[in-house]
């Protein structure tokens, strides 16, 4: 990694992506190998929104490399219900941590907080800006079922709001990857995001039924509509459950598609579909201790 922070996946070449995916290989094939590389480092979670799985892997992740982890707490029992910046939060936590993951409702969040600090900050979601680690451990995903070139992947749901899809799409234009985006029209891709994904020479196809593509795919990526990203209840239960797959939707697909989604769901994706050998959602939420333990190692071995 040539990088002091992890903002974007912007960031990440194809280099650095291949060199995560490398590390977190070898630690999920011996992981006791690396259970003292990092004894003594500490480790500050700053989550201003609610998670389970990214603040969790994140602290199995460390403490597995033999590290410890500090955590700010809920936001309502922490300085920030005082008035306390983010700025100063970070600040402090700083001076507690040898690396800060921070998670923050507001896009941006994670880039100003990298420069009030001197260690390394990663960003665990800003809003609907990015979220590279859920990135990373897509990537590792698809890498290990489809392979990352000669790729034909449809990503489907909120693709307005949708951190992941951002991150996501913006990573595999380091890959010969086809990318169809499958949305409501009031959920398509932000334009800018079209825009940079067009400037990076990436092949975008945009669509709003999954059966005008569904055959043609190695890899579905399906994504939950926000209810906390809609400014506006009406606008949500417009397009609330719209996007719904089960076993009997997937019957035109390649019998080696892997469907993929970052969890949480709701009811996109009915629970039968669980029992079919596409689902990979759950290896996908697993993938996430080797890959952040690689991340980790990778950018505390640099600074």
């Amino acid at each position: 990694m040539r990088q002091d922070h992890l903002i974007s996946a912007t960031q990440l070449s194809r280099d650095d992506v291949e060199a995560v995916l490398d590390r977190a290989a070898d630690i999920d094939a011996d992981p006791a190998a690396w259970r003292q590389r990092h004894a003594g480092t500490v480790l500050g979670l700053c989550f201003f929104e609610p998670s389970t799985r990214t603040r969790m892997s994140f602290d199995t992740a460390m403490k597995r490399l033999g590290g410890r982890t500090v955590d700010m707490g809920p936001v309502e029992s922490s300085s920030v219900k005082k008035g306390e910046s983010l700025a100063d939060t970070v600040r402090v936590v700083e001076g507690y941590g040898d690396a800060i993951v921070l998670r923050h409702p507001l896009e941006g969040a994670a880039k100003m907080a990298s420069e009030f600090v001197d260690v390394p900050v990663i960003n665990a979601g800003d809003g609907a800006g990015q979220h590279p680690t859920q990135t990373l451990l897509d990537l590792y995903t698809i890498r290990e079922n489809a392979g990352l070139d000669d790729l034909t992947i449809g990503i489907m749901g909120d693709l307005k709001y949708g951190r992941t899809v951002h991150s996501l799409a913006e990573a595999l234009t380091n890959f010969d990857a086809r990318q169809h985006f499958i949305s409501p029209e009031s959920l398509r891709l932000p334009r800018n995001v079209r825009y940079d994904l067009h400037g990076s020479g990436a092949q975008v196809r945009e669509h709003t039924e999954l059966s005008e593509v569904l055959p043609e795919l190695d890899v579905l990526y399906v994504t939950r509509i926000q209810r906390e990203r809609f400014p506006d209840e009406n606008e949500y239960r417009k397009v609330a459950g719209q996007y719904q797959i089960d076993a009997d939707d997937l019957s035109d697909a390649k019998d080696s598609l892997t469907v993929m989604h970052p969890l949480p769901r709701v009811d996109e994706i009915a629970p039968e579909v669980d029992e079919t050998a596409h689902a990979k959602y759950f290896e996908q939420a697993h993938n996430a201790v080797p890959v952040r333990m690689a991340l980790l190692d990778m950018l505390l071995e640099d600074n």
